[in-house]
């Protein structure tokens, strides 16, 4: 069990954020953690809005993630 110093420690060392999901996949080696991509549905809502504006059917992945990198830099200016 992780005390809770070491899991701040850890979580800091993998550049996650506290309350920031994750992905889990076990290995043969232990656990692999990725950051888990989330989008609220308001906020898809938007960028649907936006491609429609801009005449694009669809947006690209590229597009897609600098987004939803713009959301994670607002919220790592939130408070801790």
């Amino acid at each position: 069990m992780l005390t809770p110093q070491y899991a701040k420690e850890v979580r800091e060392a993998a550049g996650f954020a506290e309350g920031d999901l994750v992905e889990a996949t076990p290995t043969k080696d232990g656990v692999l953690l990725r950051p888990k991509a989330v989008v609220d549905k308001s906020s898809l809502a938007t960028l649907q809005r936006q491609a429609k504006r801009s005449g694009k059917d669809k947006l690209t992945r590229k597009e897609i993630e600098a987004e939803i990198a713009a959301v994670r830099k607002a919220k790592v200016k939130r408070p801790a």
